[in-house]
């Protein structure tokens, strides 16, 4: 699988899994959606959560905006706990899906645990469960996951197997992963003062350098930062960010799209099974998911899929919150084989 993150035009392809049923999507040019976050004619669109603190004029020099971007994750480490609700979403031929999670994180210990729920219809049912994710340094696990999975087992995944890190495969991208690709930050522009939940931030957008941003985490965190790096052909990722006086972020929003394609599929193919651990027993490369850990295989890209921009936001408050987060125990996890989103 190839995944392209980027700002302006370009082909990508994309596979999306809700819920167990995978669909290969091919994206060109510039969508609706991208569009639409765009910064245009020099300025950038604020989140939809955020007001404008009229009057501030403040102007931030270019060396402190990025200090400022890339020394969130620190901060969120000395913070430790923090309440944590996510939104992925993509557009596709008109079509809108959005995935949303809330939770907690320690970001200190590092651990979280978010509860994702698909979106109506997004399994090609009327209704699935609520998703219960943990995550921790390498390692997602996942409950009520399906394609076969009991309902009382976990799933764990290895995270710097991923081909896109865990940034998109859970349906959620890890908020721990999310500040730390602030690290890898650059051409950072500094927009104006907004107002968040009644919190002064400051609103900055630029660019993601994925290698970069594996190179400035913590050893432990390097894995699946470098998997995405590798994963993402274009290396990098166009983000906004809002950074408190405190210098924690209180929203990022980063903009994906992921190249796989639609037709002709690598050994194994889309119908193969996946080991619980996120392998394909069939041999051939797999790709992540877009929301549960079913595995469908690389693919050539075709010039008839069709567009689709995967749009990933995190949202942090009530910094100090304790983030009770028990992981599973080892005779909880499945370690039989999950059924591919087409079986």
């Amino acid at each position: 699988m190839v995944v392209r993150g980027q700002r302006r035009r370009g082909a990508v392809v994309a596979t999306a899994v809700a819920g167990g049923v995978a669909v290969a999507l091919l994206v060109s040019g510039c969508s609706p959606m991208t569009a639409a976050y765009e910064p245009q004619a020099g300025r950038a669109v604020r989140p939809h959560s955020a007001r404008p603190v009229h009057g501030t004029g403040a102007v931030i020099d270019p060396g402190r905006a990025l200090a400022a971007v890339r020394g969130a994750a620190a901060v969120l480490a000395r913070e430790g706990g923090a309440k944590v609700v996510t939104s992925m979403e993509t557009v596709s031929g008109g079509t809108r899906l959005t995935i949303q999670g809330s939770g907690v994180y320690d970001f200190a210990r590092p651990v979280g645990e978010l509860t994702v729920l698909l979106p109506e219809g997004a399994t090609g049912a009327a209704e699935h469960r609520p998703i219960t994710e943990v995550f921790t340094p390498g390692g997602l696990y996942m409950k009520n996951r399906g394609a076969g999975v009991p309902a009382d087992k976990w799933v764990r995944l290895d995270t710097a197997a991923l081909p896109d890190g865990n940034l998109l495969t859970s349906g959620a991208t890890d908020p721990l992963a999310a500040a730390e690709l602030l690290g890898g930050a650059h051409e950072v522009t500094y927009m104006r003062d907004e107002r968040v939940g009644g919190v002064r931030v400051g609103h900055y957008w630029g660019t993601i350098d994925l290698g970069r941003a594996a190179r400035a985490a913590p050893v432990r965190d390097r894995g699946p930062l470098a998997a995405a790096a590798k994963g993402f052909s274009s290396g990098t990722v166009a983000f906004d960010v809002l950074i408190d006086a405190q210098g924690r972020p209180r929203e990022l929003r980063y903009r994906f799209s992921v190249e796989s394609g639609r037709g002709d599929t690598g050994d194994g193919g889309a119908g193969g099974d996946t080991a619980a651990d996120g392998s394909e027993a069939g041999g051939g490369a797999t790709t992540a998911t877009a929301i549960a850990a079913a595995t469908a295989t690389a693919v050539r890209p075709s010039p008839a899929a069709t567009p689709m921009v995967v749009v990933s936001t995190v949202r942090l408050s009530a910094f100090g919150t304790a983030a009770r987060v028990v992981l599973p125990a080892p005779g909880d996890i499945y370690a039989g084989k999950v059924g591919s989103p087409q079986k």
